[in-house]
């Protein structure tokens, strides 16, 4: 089966896990601040917080906003539906806004002012595929409104520009990421007070933790603020060290398979188009591709999976998952649900050759061109 995504582990990460026991120090140690400050660097930031989901990272940085109850806080429907969860966590309303076209499926800036109220206080700006939204036109839009700018920068890992957008970003090392620390996420944030505020909260609000207190010989602290547990661990920032190294190259090697994918879907299947169109800054964490008809979609799926191609879909429209429907039913969002109905998303990661990328391919425009898919479509 060639799936979607999957995780490059080996002696390296091996290694460094090994180091972690031997050392006997396994929780927010030595290796959590080597990691931080490697991310950091990475991305052009004096520091950055380690936590221990991309989830997490979005909480706290909300919180430590103050963006609470009365807000509204912009986000994409196109995204997964942690974004949207982290805005309800800090009792805040989240307000659905559409994509740019179908060709760039990043958060509209006319549909974000269009829903801008009195109460709006930011908004979390979804860098979607890895494809970077446009800084400038942002950067400018928080500030005619007045509004916090955050990121979630869950596909965009190892891009210099990330991070630097606004308030903060928020990064995911899931299994599936660019970059996996299994679990785990961090926090860049430019402003040294809220990072210090959001290292701090991330550990329950005390003013230490167990290694300072080791290192600074005194046993006591304060809980200053109301903090949480996301506590980065040092089995996952040792791998993190070692995912690090070869994150650059990763991304060039999705790059070159994307540009396969675009090359071989023009030729083999010209009726699938592939989203962002014109060249874009981007960590390509997936391929997404729009099938001609959503309604034989599910078809192709199944078609593709019996050839031994898993796909997966980016993403079912928050908006329209039951939990928020029951609560958000008057939401309608045009151009994000022909998306949601159309996409389908091939596998792409740096174990990938051209040969498979062709097969594929193939394989996508037989399935397309099926008999009974183009009937089940009509």
């Amino acid at each position: 089966m060639l799936l979607v995504s999957e995780p490059i582990l080996g002696p390296d990460e091996k290694t460094a896990l090994c180091d972690v026991v031997d050392s006997g120090w396994v929780t927010m140690g030595k290796k959590v601040r080597e990691f931080e400050a490697a991310f950091a660097a990475l991305h052009q930031a004096e520091d950055c917080v380690a936590v221990t989901s991309c989830t997490a990272a979005l909480h706290l940085i909300l919180h430590a906003l103050d963006i609470g109850p009365g807000d509204e806080v912009l986000v994409p429907s196109l995204t997964f539906v942690a974004t949207a969860n982290c805005v309800l966590y800090v009792g805040a309303d989240p307000v659905f806004v559409d994509i740019e076209s179908l060709d760039v499926p990043i958060m509209s800036i006319e549909d974000a002012e269009a829903k801008c109220t009195s109460r709006t206080k930011a908004v979390i700006l979804v860098h979607f595929a890895g494809y970077l939204a446009n800084r400038d036109a942002w950067q400018a839009f928080a500030r005619r409104k007045g509004l916090l700018l955050i990121e979630d920068a869950a596909h965009a890992p190892g891009l210099a520009e990330v991070g630097s957008y606004g308030a903060a970003a928020a990064f995911s090392f899931y299994g599936n990421k660019n970059m996996t620390t299994a679990e785990g996420g961090a926090v860049i944030a430019r402003d040294r007070t809220l990072l210090e505020k959001i290292r701090q909260m991330r550990g329950h609000g005390m003013t230490s933790g167990t290694h300072q207190r080791l290192e600074s010989r005194t046993p006591h602290y304060d809980v200053t603020m109301l903090g949480f547990n996301y506590r980065m661990d040092e089995f996952r920032a040792a791998v993190g060290l070692a995912q690090l190294k070869k994150l650059s190259g990763w991304n060039d090697a999705r790059s070159r398979l994307a540009e396969q994918y675009r090359r071989f879907i023009a030729q083999l299947c010209p009726s699938v188009t592939v989203p962002f169109s014109q060249t874009r800054t981007s960590t390509h964490h997936i391929m997404p591709v729009l099938l001609p008809d959503a309604e034989a979609r599910d078809a192709v799926i199944g078609q593709l999976r019996d050839s031994g191609v898993q796909t997966t879909i980016h993403y079912p429209p928050v908006h329209r998952l039951s939990f928020y429907h029951e609560r958000w039913r008057q939401t309608v969002l045009p151009l994000t649900e022909e998306f949601a109905r159309r996409e389908l998303t091939l596998p792409l990661h740096p174990r990938l050759e051209t040969d498979m990328v062709l097969a594929i391919v193939g394989r996508l425009a037989t399935a397309v061109h099926s008999p009974q898919n183009i009937l089940a479509a009509e």
